[in-house]
């Protein structure tokens, strides 16, 4: 098989810092990735030969403060907010881990100049009390979210890198919170069907806080304590019976909506009260991937706020056996402030502009954890656009859907023409099955291809085999 030595697109989404790579005297990252230096101890060598003690003066005769590392991908820099100890002229190295050029450039004109993919060049900089900001200056790669900012520890924070373009974007009236408890990630393993006919669960229905996004924290309501829901996989057929219980202690009444279920709105899918609970009652008479929800009013708001989750009903006869399976509700997030509930006033918009469009709950958490597969196995996910208000275009980069079977229309593999499927579109509450094969170790970049929510948390990576389609 032919392998290319240009750098792969997937490479759009490998944007962490390695642990180790040089930092500027006493400078700590804002945002730092999980595993990124933080502060390099005074007077120690740091990676790749860079110095993160004072440096000799450069040519102009200012004395440098010490060391910036900045990586640029694809879809900005990494990390996009940096702050350090105190003014003065730093040396800022920019590696570019992307696949096309890219330079840093800063408001006081300075600049590195364009550098290539795999390729770093370094530039200095004199930082004042004010901070500075920093982009990108090829047409159209700030506005897109390649920019960022130098703060001075103390200072006012320098405007530029709160956008909604980049990477974890920050609201305009919502600050990062450098203390969040870290994202608890969501396992996106597939269940396993459930055993036998008829099925007795219990499902409690919580409001707690949890981090939604690195430095974001938010009031949510669950069911079962994790948003999405648990995964519930059951066969045409089969009876399910769902004591449904909202826990004592919560503020708000509840409900549940399953769409796979035939059942008078004003029956099961009543409200119920802190303290009680209600049996819900159904039969899987049709195959598919089913959107469950709470639809007390405002629907709206109980959605946006996490009451979301997904039921896979296979056919009586089962789904062929493939190697690995996983399950992906794509949903959006319209942020409150801290620890508080999502906006409504937000998510309510004509034009909806979620904060964040997330992969099972937490942005980003398959970019930092990739799903692992063995290159060449069968790979299945079932797939599930919770909304509450925008479509999806479910991608895998470098892979072509040789199976879909979207809201019971079905194309199959191995069909006379060869067709195959891209993406698939998904408009709320829409569901779909897609399958394929990755034809190289490499990474598969999950997305949606509505790419102005890729910047926004909706990416994560597919790992087949080592992850490295060179060796």
């Amino acid at each position: 098989m032919r392998r290319s030595t240009i750098l792969p697109i997937a490479l759009l989404a490998t944007a962490a810092i390695a642990a180790g790579c040089a930092s500027p005297t006493g400078a700590t990252w804002t945002f730092a990735p999980a595993g990124a230096a933080t502060a390099a101890p005074a007077a120690t060598a740091a990676p790749g030969g860079a110095t993160t003690a004072p440096a000799p003066s450069d040519a102009s005769g200012a004395a440098l403060v010490g060391t910036i590392a900045l990586k640029a991908f694809d879809l900005g820099f990494d990390p996009n907010a940096i702050t350090v100890d105190t003014p003065g002229r730093y040396a800022v190295t920019l590696d570019n881990t992307g696949a096309i050029p890219h330079d840093v450039t800063f408001a006081d004109g300075a600049t590195s100049g364009m550098v290539d993919g795999a390729k770093s060049a370094t530039v200095e900089v004199d930082v004042p009390a004010a901070g500075l900001t920093v982009i990108c200056s090829v047409p159209g790669h700030a506005q897109a979210g390649r920019k960022g900012a130098i703060t001075v520890k103390g200072g006012a924070t320098a405007s530029g890198s709160g956008d909604h373009g980049g990477p974890l974007p920050t609201a305009a009236d919502v600050a990062a919170d450098p203390n969040a408890p870290a994202p608890v990630t969501y396992d996106a393993t597939a269940p396993k069907l459930l055993p036998g006919k008829v099925h007795d669960l219990e499902l409690v229905m919580t409001e707690e806080l949890k981090t939604i996004a690195p430095g974001f924290v938010q009031k949510v309501w669950t069911f079962g304590g994790t948003v999405p829901g648990p995964v519930m996989r059951v066969k045409v057929g089969d009876t399910i019976r769902v004591t449904l219980k909202n826990a004592t202690g919560n503020e708000m009444s509840h409900s549940l909506d399953y769409h796979s279920s035939q059942v008078a709105w004003n029956d099961e899918m009543r409200s119920i009260a802190p303290g009680e609970e209600l049996v819900y009652e159904w039969t899987a008479d049709y195959a598919g991937v089913w959107m469950y929800h709470c639809g007390t009013a405002p629907a709206l708001q109980h959605i946006a706020n996490g009451m979301y989750g997904m039921v896979i009903v296979e056919p009586a006869e089962g789904l062929p056996k493939v190697d690995k399976e996983f399950a992906i509700v794509q949903s959006e997030w319209y942020l409150g402030q801290q620890g508080q509930i999502s906006d409504l006033t937000k998510a309510m918009a004509a034009n909806p502009a979620p904060d964040f469009v997330l992969f099972n709950g937490v942005a980003n958490q398959y970019k930092d954890n990739p799903l692992k597969v063995g290159t060449g196995e069968t790979v299945r996910i079932f797939v599930l656009n919770a909304g509450p208000s925008t479509d999806s275009s479910f991608h895998v980069v470098g892979t072509i859907f040789n199976t879909v079977i979207k809201e019971g229309v079905k194309l199959e593999k191995g069909n006379a023409g060869s067709w195959g499927s891209q993406a698939v579109d998904l408009s709320p509450a829409q569901g779909a099955i897609v399958e394929f094969t990755t034809a190289e170790d490499g990474l598969y970049p999950i997305v949606t291809h509505a790419f102005n929510f890729v910047g926004r948390g909706a990416l994560g990576l597919i790992q087949a085999g080592d992850g490295d389609p060179l060796n």
